[in-house]
């Protein structure tokens, strides 16, 4: 099995696709094309019905809104609102799976704690006594803890801020005003902030931008992943396959779509327990694949195999062979169900707030988990009866893949070589430059970027340049296709100093050569183990979390989202890349406090580069500078 160059697998899937004369993104993004540039720039606006508005910031145009609104303002407004979207998407996901563990703990869903470790570990962090009680006990303790934070209405700290995160950074997020109580009367009041005849200073609201990102970083992400470990295990180093190959034609084709696992480990649990009614159907077997962050989610925890990322989402459809897409919340594209009605495919939706036309919707609540998953998955069954017999088109294009990377996982790893001090061997090695530092490279698959290879090449650079680099969401799927996540891509890309340890690591792990040089740490949710990782290294260096050598990357920008996590970064004091330009250039002062500014209050800064190389070459630059803050040689910088 060999990796492939993920542009070979998409030009395969476009092929058919218009050989079967499916229209796809492409298509529409060639007829939209070109795209408004008022609202590239961010001065456009809609939020009263004087408007809409639109400033030309370059030009001789209107200077202002109708209500006077400045285009920093402006710029700042709109990026506040795409804050709040994205950090609504993460606050709900880890709500939803809350009220799922508390009604699993009362009996009332059928699923049951898995992650028993991942309790003792937080009720260390949150004070909750265990000895001698049931870990069901200790786990509602911890539930009752979390429902607190978003109920409060005290204005005392957040929980899952005020414990989970690091304490030098709390300082500072007190002092600049950015700490809060209850998420969700953050939101409402961002929401508020941002409407018509409202806050109308560009700085105030840029530091509520700020505020909102730490909401999703400690209310959105890091309580999603401690409540879902909970549930369903910690991650563990395991092995499978990526890309568009990992369908087959004489089986049950199961695409699991969108981010929340209580729907998809229900899925697979009952397709595995189902698998008699496919071959009594004629099917070989029931073949669940993930696409997005649910499929990185079953991934990492049970090695099912990634079959696309998110822009790839309808051009699996094309190949036929997918019987059912089940999708739940977050980067389900509405075409997917006119595309899945040219084939047999049986395109479901689950979640109330994703209602698309023509879609089978079956109402997945996690009450009747059991039940719902049963019938989904017969509808996939019935489904391959339909189309058996037709023939389908499954381009032979995967690779191997490691997957399961979690901070437990890692250290686990790293204990291999000093049981005692795990972390040493990464901090002797960030010393002496064989890991010249570290590269968080996340987020979405855009079809703006994916015909270069946009993040395939950028990683290439910073691997020669010895970055370790991790990865999560549909980033995750693009440098899985690409090889990029098998022991044989260390000696592929890496310079000879990161080479040289990953080859002891992977050696010390069993694994009987090098670990890869890309660490897949899960779906988007999974940004948090990223911090969790940087928080361990800074604590174990006694620095703060911002002067580490290390930078954040989301080299294909396409969700609200990505804006929220980028935020929760730059806020920590990590410096991000960004691919294409944030809705800011129409703000002159916006522009330069995320450019430049933003290094004298967080210590950390934006920088906009469209070309893999000049944006591998820029993190290289800055990775370099946090060494020198930090004694290092800059001359361990091991270029080949």
């Amino acid at each position: 099995m060999t990796s492939v160059n993920v542009p070979v697998v998409e030009s395969a899937l476009l092929e058919i696709a218009s050989r079967k004369g499916i229209k796809t993104g492409r298509d529409r993004l060639a007829e939209m094309s070109p795209q408004c540039g008022f609202g590239e720039l961010g001065t456009c606006c809609r939020t009263c019905y004087m408007g809409p508005c639109r400033i030309d910031p370059f030009g001789d145009g209107p200077q202002t809104g109708v209500c006077g609104i400045s285009p920093d303002a402006m710029v700042a407004r709109n990026m506040l609102r795409e804050t709040v979207g994205g950090t609504s998407s993460h606050v709900g996901h880890a709500r939803h799976v809350l009220l799922t563990l508390r009604d699993a703990l009362d009996g009332k869903a059928p699923y049951e704690i898995k992650g028993e470790s991942k309790v003792l570990s937080l009720a260390k962090i949150f004070d909750v006594p265990t000895e001698g009680r049931e870990i069901v006990d200790v786990c509602r303790d911890l539930v009752n803890i979390a429902l607190e934070d978003f109920g409060r209405q005290d204005e005392l700290p957040n929980n899952w801020i005020s414990k989970r995160a690091p304490q030098a950074e709390q300082q500072m997020w007190k002092d600049l005003g950015l700490m809060y109580s209850n998420p969700h009367n953050e939101i409402e009041t961002a929401m508020h902030a941002s409407s018509m005849g409202n806050d109308a200073d560009p700085l105030s609201l840029m530091m509520r931008v700020l505020k909102m990102s730490l909401i999703d970083g400690w209310s959105g992400l890091a309580l999603t992943v401690d409540l879902q470990d909970i549930l369903f295990g910690t991650p563990e180093v395991g092995f499978t396959e990526a890309a568009v190959g990992v369908l087959e034609a004489n089986s049950v084709n199961i695409a699991t779509h969108g981010h929340n696992p209580v729907l998809s480990e229900k899925i697979l649990y009952w397709s595995e327990r189902m698998n008699s009614e496919a071959v009594t159907a004629g099917a070989e077997r029931i073949n669940v694949v993930g696409v997005c962050c649910t499929g990185n989610e079953l991934s990492m925890r049970h090695g099912v195999k990634l079959a696309a990322h998110n822009s790839q989402s309808e051009l699996i459809l094309v190949t036929g062979a997918v019987d059912a897409m089940v999708v739940d919340i977050q980067c389900i594209w509405p075409q997917l169900a006119q595309v899945a009605k040219c084939f047999d495919t049986a395109f479901i939706t689950t979640d109330p707030m994703v209602r698309i036309p023509d879609a089978h919707h079956i109402p997945f609540e996690p009450q009747h988990a059991d039940e719902s998953a049963q019938q989904i998955v017969r509808e996939a069954i019935a489904a391959f009866q339909r189309r058996q017999d037709k023939p389908v088109d499954i381009p032979q294009h995967k690779s191997e893949a490691v997957v399961g990377l979690s901070v437990e996982a890692i250290v686990g790893v790293l204990s291999k070589l000093d049981p005692d001090d795990p972390l040493k061997p990464v901090i002797d090695n960030v010393a002496n430059g064989n890991i010249f530092g570290f590269a968080g490279v996340v987020g979405c698959s855009s079809i703006r970027f994916r015909d270069g290879a946009m993040t395939e090449e950028m990683v290439k650079h910073l691997l020669a340049h010895n970055v370790l680099v991790v990865t999560t969401g549909c980033t995750a799927h693009i440098l899985g296709q690409a090889g990029f996540l098998t022991p044989g891509a260390t000696n592929l890309y890496c310079g000879d100093g990161l080479k040289a340890v990953l080859t002891a690591l992977g050696e010390a792990a069993g694994l009987g050569g090098p670990l890869p040089p890309v660490w897949h740490m899960g779906a988007c949710v999974d940004n948090s183990r990223v911090v969790d990782l940087l928080v361990a290294v800074a604590d174990r260096l006694g620095v703060k979390v911002g002067q580490l050598p290390a930078v954040g990357s989301a080299p294909e920008l396409v969700q609200e989202k990505a804006i929220s996590i980028g935020g929760s970064f730059l806020a920590l004091g990590v410096s991000c890349h960004i691919a294409p330009a944030p809705r800011i250039l129409g703000g002159p002062m916006v522009t330069q406090l995320l450019t430049q500014d933003l290094a004298d209050v967080t210590g950390a800064v934006v920088r906009v580069e469209l070309e893999a190389k000049g944006a591998a070459d820029w993190m290289i630059d800055h990775i370099g500078e946090k060494r020198a803050a930090l004694g290092l040689d800059l001359a361990t910088v091991g270029a080949p």
